[in-house]
């Protein structure tokens, strides 16, 4: 695992590394401090451009907004392999997850939509991706988006 890319990983699993979008507004996607590596937040765009929209609890159950946080996740691999070369190697640990969901006011199950998230973050990472995350419910996020999904890893070696 030491010189595979996150896309083989990916492929692994079944998964397709997607292209990294460009910033919507004044921000840019990484920000490297030490061995910390801030990702900022990724929505739940496909690849062929469709955000996956609407509101956990409303118009979109469980499994389908946890399935937007898979999408998320994925577009945040592409951040991250963009900050890193691509090489599994280069990230020692999966610190945090700040997790998003465009939720109504009485939706109770953001742990198990934030789940989308974090299955695929152990599953790439294994145990160093195990880590500390946050999922709050909100009543909208960029573009309309479902899902969006910020992190904060671990760089391994010297900074």
């Amino acid at each position: 695992m030491m010189t595979q890319t996150l896309a083989d990983r990916l492929d692994e699993l079944g998964y397709h590394l997607p292209a990294p979008s460009s910033p919507a507004a004044n921000y840019v996607p990484s920000v490297t401090s030490g061995r910390h590596l801030f990702i900022s937040g990724q929505i739940s765009r496909t690849e062929d451009g469709k955000v996956l929209g609407g509101f956990a609890g409303g118009d979109v159950a469980s499994g389908a907004a946890k399935e937007a946080a898979h999408v998320a996740t994925l577009n945040l691999f592409a951040q991250l392999a963009a900050a890193t070369d691509g090489r599994l190697a280069t990230v020692g640990r999966v610190l945090r997850l700040g997790v998003f969901i465009a939720a109504t006011a009485d939706f109770r199950e953001h742990s198990q939509v934030a789940n989308g998230a974090s299955d695929l973050m152990v599953a790439v990472f294994g145990e160093p991706g195990r880590h500390s995350r946050t999922a709050i419910g909100v009543a909208s996020l960029p573009a309309g988006a479902l899902v969006e999904v910020e992190a904060l890893f671990e760089l391994a070696g010297p900074a």
